[in-house]
């Protein structure tokens, strides 16, 4: 499906009575002027408020913002994600990717657009420096890449500031969250534990951790660690470290490993990292088993499963064998929360978490069992992990999660049943109308 813009949205658009009082204000600009001298002298003596307004979004979108092609389109409800390349332009709103016919940009048009984005951030875009990602003075994340290392032509990517954190209220509204499991998710912030969420590229992880952090007491002091600002949570006291690239001289780098351990001296009730992706693994974990709890993290990943082998590899960038960080990671993490993308009728895509498992030993290799898992219709099954995860945070918000009839006397303890033939696991049964599975 081909989304359509119209000419108010797009806004790219002057129209043709404000093209002229547009040329004037860039030329005001070029000559160093500043934004607020150029819109005096290039606005029409007969521009009124409203064309004042609109003369001033179309500047800022041209000079600070993602142009008036695509800036519109990083304004519509919904979107997180506008991508340009090869000529067309897509965007996502939660319902997959819809190309956006209207907004497509020349090749010549998508290079100048790259080239003035980067160095609005400080940052060169050449031949010699093809590659770029950086975030714009609004927050909106860019990465773009240019010929010959993009064979379609210039290639940009946007992903737009959250406006504003959701709540655990509305995750569990919009289907993110199934109902009753939100009472693990509190537990785990309330009872201080430490966290990995986990997901593949855009499964809401940021979301869900900003929503996690809003509840966090506000008597409490969290530093965010991050390569680029995004974590934008509802809560009085927040800091925000962000990785500092090198300059144009090679020079000037900031890497997440020095901000991991300047943010230890910083006094944190709550260390967050935003995503873990490098050797920075290891001065998080060294972090959390020394007496910092609560602390949280992303990490990319395809499935619970697949987690120990990702820390696993970032921990060998440290120079960490397989042991250390079997043995780090079981020690220091209380639970790993995966989110995924899932297919709901009607074309469109819900991100939900799927599971929560636990880290285990298991020689000098560790495994993640899963404790719950969501089932696609928000039910929720018990794990072969569900007793680790019951011990660290309490029965009462299990048991929430799923299902039980304790009010109608039903016993909430735990028996164990074997799993499906050939598993070797076994799986917590309780007493109730919830399923369990291994």
């Amino acid at each position: 499906m081909v989304t359509a813009v119209t000419p108010a949205d797009r806004s790219g658009g002057a129209p043709p009575a404000g093209r002229e009082e547009l040329s004037r204000v860039r030329s005001a600009l070029a000559r160093g002027a500043g934004l607020d001298v150029a819109l005096g002298s290039g606005a029409a003596p007969t521009t009124g408020a409203g064309g004042l307004a609109r003369l001033t979004r179309h500047v800022r979108a041209d000079v600070e913002g993602a142009g008036p092609v695509l800036q519109p389109l990083l304004e519509l409800d919904g979107v997180t994600d506008v991508l340009v390349g090869a000529g067309r332009t897509w965007i996502d709103r939660g319902r997959g990717l819809e190309p956006v016919a209207e907004a497509a940009l020349p090749e010549t048009q998508a290079r100048a657009l790259a080239v003035r984005m980067a160095a609005a951030c400080g940052r060169r875009l050449d031949d010699a420096s093809p590659i770029v990602d950086v975030t714009l003075p609004d927050g909106t994340r860019l990465n773009a890449v240019l010929p010959p290392l993009s064979a379609d032509g210039t290639l940009i990517c946007l992903r737009t500031k959250r406006r504003r954190a959701f709540s655990i209220a509305e995750l569990v509204a919009a289907g993110t969250v199934a109902p009753g499991l939100d009472a693990v998710l509190i537990a785990l912030v309330t009872r201080r534990a430490n966290c990995l969420v986990t997901g593949a590229t855009g499964t809401g992880k940021t979301t869900l951790l900003a929503a996690l952090l809003g509840l966090v007491p506000a008597d409490e002091r969290i530093v965010c660690i991050e390569e680029a600002s995004e974590l934008r949570p509802d809560h009085p006291h927040v800091i925000h470290l962000q990785e500092r690239g090198e300059n144009v001289q090679g020079v000037g780098a900031v890497p997440m490993t020095t901000l991991v351990r300047t943010a230890l001296r910083m006094r944190p009730d709550r260390i967050v990292l935003g995503e873990c992706r490098g050797p920075e693994v290891r001065d998080v974990l060294t972090a959390l088993n020394t007496g910092h709890e609560g602390g949280w993290a992303t990490l990319h990943a395809n499935s619970p499963a697949d987690v120990p082998a990702r820390l696993t590899a970032l921990g060998a960038l440290a120079g960490l064998d397989e042991g250390a960080v079997a043995a780090q990671a079981v020690s220091a993490l209380d639970a790993v929360v995966h989110l995924r993308r899932r297919a709901r009728p009607g074309a469109t895509t819900l991100r939900q978490v799927t599971a929560i498992g636990v880290l285990e030993r298991d020689g000098e290799r560790m495994r993640c069992r899963d404790a719950l898992i969501i089932e696609p219709d928000g039910a929720v099954a018990a794990g072969t992990g569900v007793d680790r995860l019951a011990a660290r945070i309490g029965e009462a918000p299990v048991t929430a999660a799923l299902g039980d009839d304790v009010g109608a006397g039903r016993p909430a303890t735990a028996q164990c049943a074997p799993a499906a033939a050939g598993t070797g696991a076994h799986v917590r049964v309780r007493t109730g109308t919830h399923r369990s599975r291994p």
